[in-house]
């Protein structure tokens, strides 16, 4: 009988038995994922079970006494009635079982190490139920329990993850927490999701669809969460967006809504957060709540159309339809027209101050998750960001449109903030610029920095959304002086906002089973080559890039002469090495498919 061998897998407090022919899916690039998760569910788990006289211990983490309002207005007296009052609430330390604290299930838990990290990291649990429909990931979930000393905790189950859930829907039956990290969408559970959830309770969902809600196929997006996705540069932002849009939709056919506490964009997938509510009148608002966007094809100018109305008369409330459209047939800026998409979420996607709490638990405990550093960073970005200004526009992006080379950051988020309108970053994108500055203030911004580096305007198409930008004189003077707070303490602290990608063919991995040498199936690295190498006839020998002078030389005033990489057919042949970073150079890399 052939003995099947085993790999041991460690992450925060869990040791995993993992079989290495590998049936059941591990992803170790989610660590991130699982760490965060962890420390959104112990705050939250730290609010709902104070209101239940209970104070959870988390190791390492500086004990938070619980003081009441007439104790700080007295000044502290009565230190021992203070003590009193403290111990009446009981505590719920890591990897006890509390009978007040919280029912938490995972519906597709594969090998149950986010179900195992719970049970032995997060404080105030009642139950976690681990549940996948395989046969094989239930067994290896019971064996990691066991393996781990959780058993008084975690419950191994076998059952269609949709079904489990919808048998939960009575009200003593209901999950705390539900967290759904599925392969691919979530969209076939959020259904059952929303109301199998406890009143007040917490659903975590992950998306790794991303092609699907980044724009790539808009219809597909629609049929699994009811929003027609574009591709538009803050495409990370706007997939948030629409699954907060879905699980709204699908929670108020059950008069139920949702409110967000936490939604990041990070490597490859989306992650959000939310609480799950119950009240019909609050449902009225959520069409006010949607919006479908207007996105320019030319300039990426964007404008956000509300689903709904809703005019505040005293005691009431009055709902009507929206008025619009808001643009007209064509932009006013390009000339160009306009792709519709949405509907999406137009509300704030996180809850500042939970996230703040749960910031302030990571930073002053820092060797409790491996990732509290990126944790750290991105959440600091995400205080950060204007919570009222739905998207954002791409630096890069205004400067590629308008052809002119592109100011540093600091200069044009000071121009913004001189003219006297907000900015912030986004987590979801590097070089993202967050404002409520209309488009119009973008293009003057613009149109004043093109003064100073001026564009050949012969060269522009007559058709060119730059042309037609360019022509217009500014209304507004940028100032491009820095200012001191437009560099924000995320930014000044060096935190870790954007990683690098850790390893090669990094990401959520196109098949799960190995070659039976134990190495990474081939499959993978074919799909790779087939779909990322794009460009067809990619130039590899720098030789045959001869053919191809540059447009100064065909018009005879290229000033780099045999320097030039690109050389006319009547220049000598070049051994030495290249002017790598000259303008043509730049120009011919990124239309040949050649990369330095």
């Amino acid at each position: 009988m052939q003995t099947v061998r085993e790999t041991v897998v460690r992450e925060g407090k869990a040791v995993i038995l993992f079989p290495n022919a590998n049936e059941v899916f591990y992803n170790p690039v989610q660590e991130f994922n699982r760490d965060l998760t962890c420390a959104v569910v112990t705050e939250f788990a730290r609010e709902v079970l104070a209101q239940r006289g209970v104070r959870i211990v988390v190791p390492g983490e500086t004990d938070r006494v619980v003081v009441r309002l007439a104790d700080e207005r007295n000044g502290g007296e009565g230190e021992g009635e203070g003590e009193e009052r403290r111990e009446e609430f009981r505590t719920a330390p890591v990897g006890k079982r509390c009978e007040e604290g919280l029912r938490v299930l995972e519906g597709l838990a594969a090998s149950g190490l986010r179900s195992v990290r719970f049970s032995l990291e997060v404080p105030g649990l009642k139950s976690v139920t681990a549940n996948d429909c395989s046969a094989k990931a239930a067994a290896l979930i019971a064996r990691n329990a066991a393996h781990n000393n959780v058993t008084h905790l975690l419950e191994a189950s076998q059952r269609d993850a949709s079904m489990l859930m919808y048998e939960a829907r009575g009200k003593k039956e209901c999950y705390d927490v539900i967290d759904l990290d599925p392969y691919g969408s979530p969209a076939p559970f959020l259904d059952a999701a929303v109301q199998a959830v406890s009143e007040g309770g917490l659903l975590c969902i992950t998306c790794t669809d991303m092609a699907v809600m980044a724009g790539n196929s808009g219809e597909t997006c629609y049929s699994k969460y009811g929003s027609v996705s574009i591709k538009s540069k803050y495409c990370h932002e706007m997939a948030l967006r629409i699954i907060l849009h879905s699980l709204d939709q699908r929670a108020n056919v059950y008069q139920r809504y949702i409110e967000p506490l936490l939604s990041v964009s990070v490597d490859f997938y989306i992650r959000v957060f939310v609480r799950v509510r119950t009240g019909q009148a609050k449902v009225k608002n959520s069409a006010s709540k949607q919006a479908v966007v207007y996105n320019c094809v030319g300039c990426g100018a964007f404008h956000l159309q509300r689903m709904g109305k809703r005019i505040s008369q005293g005691k009431h409330m009055k709902y009507s339809a929206a008025t619009g459209p808001p643009v007209g047939l064509n932009c006013e800026h390009c000339g160009q027209r306009y792709q519709l998409g949405g509907p999406l979420w137009a509300e704030p996607i996180h809850d500042t101050e939970f996230v703040q709490k749960v910031l302030a638990a990571v930073s002053g405990n820092p060797s409790r998750f491996g990732t509290s550093k990126r944790i750290e960073g991105v959440l600091s970005m995400v205080t950060e960001e204007l919570q009222d200004v739905p998207l954002y526009y791409v630096l890069d992006q205004l400067s590629s449109t308008v052809h002119c080379n592109t100011p540093s950051m600091l200069q044009f988020r000071s121009a913004l903030l001189h003219a006297g309108y907000r900015v912030s970053f986004s987590h979801a994108c590097k070089n993202a610029v967050k404002t409520d500055a209309p488009a119009g203030v973008l293009w003057d911004v613009m149109r004043c920095w093109e003064k100073s580096n001026p564009v050949k305007r012969e060269r522009l198409s007559e058709t060119s959304p730059a042309l037609r930008i360019l022509s217009t004189e500014p209304t507004l003077q940028a100032s491009f002086d820095v200012r001191d707070d437009a560099n924000p303490q995320s930014r000044k602290r060096h935190l870790t906002r954007f990683q690098e990608n850790p390893q090669a063919n990094w990401g959520d991995k196109i098949t799960v089973k190995p070659v039976s040498s134990g190495g990474v199936s081939s499959e993978l690295e074919d799909r790779r080559k087939q779909f990322q190498g794009k460009r067809k006839t990619q130039i590899t020998d720098s030789a045959q890039l001869k053919n191809f002078p540059c447009k100064k030389f065909r018009k005879g005033c290229c000033t780099y002469g045999e320097k030039c990489f690109y050389p006319s057919p009547s220049c000598s042949d070049q051994s030495e090495s290249p002017v790598r970073l000259n303008e043509h150079w730049t120009c011919f890399t990124f239309h040949l498919g050649v990369y330095v």
